[in-house]
């Protein structure tokens, strides 16, 4: 369990998240929606220890990791697939990959992990010596997701994975979220498209103003009442 307690953080002098509490079942998919601004990322980012927790906690089974160094998050379980990609683009798609895989522990596993990965993103495969820049956008989503799971992490976070891409690529990278999600992968979503968010995931937060405004089980949540909410002033 990763559980989010009455957090702050934020940016220098400036708050963003303002007592936020979150939790993320084991083997669930959690999506985390809201408004630009709303503090989605900022979230992600405080978990990861990219930002610091100015007051409350970030525990995974129920020891405190707020405050971990970024670096030290792999060896916890916990992966970020960041928002934009965010992929080396100077370097293969090959070689992205197993710096997904660059952790001591995880050296030994490269050889399992990119079959695993190829198998999953067969595109990726066909183009394993190609220079990530000069991907398409749906590709290097690819990459970026593949790149996550090297590690093979207990707990991964995905930022706005469908920003940017086609109709099409968005519907294919939501298909290996739900089998992701099918084999017990714990997954914390953070997307603005709604109802995809909704098609996968298990519960929903919706964020505005840096708080959590509604937590509700996604097969609870009704669509229009949502976005009543999600654009409210």
């Amino acid at each position: 369990m990763l559980d989010v307690s009455e957090v702050r953080a934020g940016y220098g002098a400036i708050n963003v998240l303002w007592d936020a509490s979150l939790q993320f079942a084991p083997g669930r998919l959690t999506a985390i929606i809201g408004p630009n601004g709303a503090g989605k990322t900022t979230l992600l980012r405080a978990i990861m220890g990219l930002l610091p927790v100015t007051a409350g906690s970030i525990r995974l089974d129920g020891a405190r990791i707020d405050g971990t160094a970024t670096w030290r998050m792999p060896d916890l379980g916990v992966a970020m697939i960041p928002e934009g990609r965010m992929i080396f683009r100077d370097m293969t798609v090959e070689e992205n990959l197993v710096m997904g895989a660059f952790p001591k522990a995880q050296r030994p596993h490269v050889k399992s992990r990119l079959e695993a990965a190829y198998a999953m993103f067969p595109r990726l495969a066909e183009r394993r010596r190609q220079l990530a820049g000069s991907l398409s956008g749906g590709e290097a989503q690819m990459v970026a997701m593949a790149r996550g799971l090297m590690p093979d992490p207990r707990i991964l976070i995905v930022d706005e994975p469908s920003l940017g891409l086609a109709p099409i690529v968005v519907t294919e990278l939501f298909a290996v979220l739900a089998r992701l999600k099918a084999e017990g992968r714990t997954i914390v979503l953070v997307e603005q498209n709604t109802a995809q968010a909704l098609a996968v995931a298990d519960h929903v937060y919706l964020l505005q103003g840096g708080r959590v405004v509604l937590s509700q089980p996604a097969a609870d949540v009704e669509l229009d009442a949502l976005h009543a909410r999600y654009f409210a002033v």
